[in-house]
């Protein structure tokens, strides 16, 4: 089966087909830099760290490229309004490029805790003034946009007079969007309230501004990824991702923007991730409601019962199709933990199976290896992937319990399977593994051989006394048939 991508564009499942072949350009819409991250943002950035190890792991050569927002972006997604940064300066009395450093910063620790993978280009908008200020100028070329008091804006309804579909990516009719659209104070310089700025004048109070042939002024917020995805990826390149709050208005203004500069669409598969809800309600900065990832990692945050880490929030993620919404509770957590730990004992369990001249498992190991290529290529189902390795973890235990029997191939196959799948694609990491981890497995593996000459002695008391002061650690001790194992809770 080829690998088939939902693409918004078509709004339906297409087979994967590079524009160059073994080669493939991903472009992601990264953080506003002026807040702590949430869980949306690790929804996004975890979606598409699925995608991008999924592809190398099907040998493809990935170039990634997922941008910053350090300038532009006002309030309400509007073209009036506080910079969303300036804003955030303003309260804390600091230079907003320090807010944006400070909260990249706090961004990318976030995301390396969650495992998510650096992109192999994270460009900022503010280092790509230039490139912008060039867009700007072949959009003006081309006639689809206009100067109005120092300020560039896109003219949608030339543009959709031109045959061209603004709406195409949102399936929105331009029509309803201008009898819908409400007036906001300095409209009074665009020719419609749906034009969007490229360049707007800076007022005497906005610190973030550049020279430009218009205006001292920043570049409009939908203008620097056409400009930072064009410069590291071409005017056409592979997949465009990003949130589903993010189709509209800014990647419909993406694509009307590369048509006129570039006369190309940008992207030819957009992908959306879908949002996360409480109680069935948008979790957002803007509804107050959002629950920031530092707020998981250590509980301190009303709507959680405990801490939960980072591998038991990418596991909660995962466990969702990415084009579904994702519903937030406490019951959700822990039954992703008591999951992901289920996983995590199975896998490590492995070496201690006793291996068998003969197999009666047969082929089964094969079989959820290619059902775990066949969710992954049909829209990197990762809810199907990990029921499959609930599959091999059942497979484990029964193997453990001697109900089951392997070879030494088949022991290694079923190993490579939680590898592949488990850590290499889904990316989880065993939070329990660290350097320390072989002195604890040493110690504890000293005292379970203590506990078994004293069960071989008929010293019942000890070995019970063993048993429970390991099981007070945390540390249970399962009796199989031939050998003793034991995980960690």
């Amino acid at each position: 089966m080829d690998l088939q991508i939902y693409n918004t564009l078509s709004r339906k499942k297409e087979v994967f087909v590079p524009l160059t072949k073994d080669h493939v350009g991903i472009y992601v819409c990264g953080p506003t830099v002026y807040g702590d991250a949430h869980l949306g943002h690790a929804r996004s950035a975890i979606t598409f760290d699925i995608v991008v190890r999924f592809l190398k792991e099907k040998n493809y050569k990935v170039r990634y490229v997922r941008n910053i927002t350090d300038v532009g972006h006002l309030e309400n997604d509007s073209d009036d309004g506080e910079d969303k940064i300036e804003k955030k300066a303003a309260l804390e009395k600091l230079e907003p490029m320090e807010i944006a450093q400070y909260y990249t910063k706090k961004y990318l620790d976030a995301m390396d805790a969650l495992n998510v993978l650096r992109p192999n280009i994270q460009p900022n908008a503010s280092g790509h003034i230039i490139e912008q200020i060039e867009i700007v100028q072949k959009i003006l070329d081309s006639g689809y946009a206009y100067i109005s008091e120092g300020s560039v804006y896109f003219d949608v309804q030339k543009y959709q007079d031109a045959t061209h579909k603004y709406g195409i990516l949102s399936n929105r009719v331009i029509e309803d969007m201008m009898s819908s659209t409400r007036h906001l104070d300095g409209q009074e310089q665009k020719h419609n309230a749906i034009d969007f700025a490229l360049w707007k004048k800076a007022d005497k109070g906005h610190i973030m501004r550049w020279p430009s042939p218009w205006s001292e002024g920043f570049p409009g917020w939908h203008l620097e990824c056409t400009a930072m995805s064009s410069k590291y990826l071409g005017e056409r390149f592979d997949i465009h991702g990003g949130g589903l709050d993010l189709l509209f208005p800014h990647h419909e203004s993406e694509i009307a923007q590369s048509l006129c500069a570039f006369n190309k669409e940008p992207a030819k598969y957009w992908m959306h991730n879908n949002m996360i809800t409480i109680k069935g309600q948008k979790m957002g900065k803007s509804l107050n409601n959002s629950i920031k990832l530092e707020e998981f990692f250590s509980g301190n945050h009303p709507l959680l019962e405990r801490a939960f880490s980072p591998m038991v929030i990418r596991f909660f993620i995962l466990q969702a199709h990415y084009r579904s919404t994702l519903d937030f509770s406490n019951e959700a957590l822990l039954a992703a933990e008591k999951g992901l730990k289920k996983l995590l004992e199975a896998k490590k369990n492995i070496p201690s199976i006793i291996e068998s001249n003969q197999s009666t498992i047969g082929d089964e190991i094969k079989v959820i290896e290619e059902k775990c290529i066949e969710a992954m290529n049909d829209d990197f189902s990762t809810p199907i992937v990990i029921s499959h390795l609930f599959e091999a973890a059942t497979m484990v235990n029964k193997l453990l319990d001697g109900k089951e029997k392997i070879d030494k191939k088949g022991k290694e196959a079923l190993y490579s399977l939680f590898d592949k799948w488990l850590f290499r694609v889904l990316g989880i990491v065993d939070e329990q593994s660290s350097n320390t981890m072989p002195l604890i497995e040493g110690l504890i593996k000293m005292i379970i051989e203590q506990r078994q000459k004293a069960r071989e002695n008929k010293d019942w008391a000890l070995s019970d006394k063993l048993r429970d002061e390991l099981l007070d650690l945390g540390v249970r001790i399962k009796d199989g048939k031939d050998e003793v194992s034991w995980t960690i809770e």
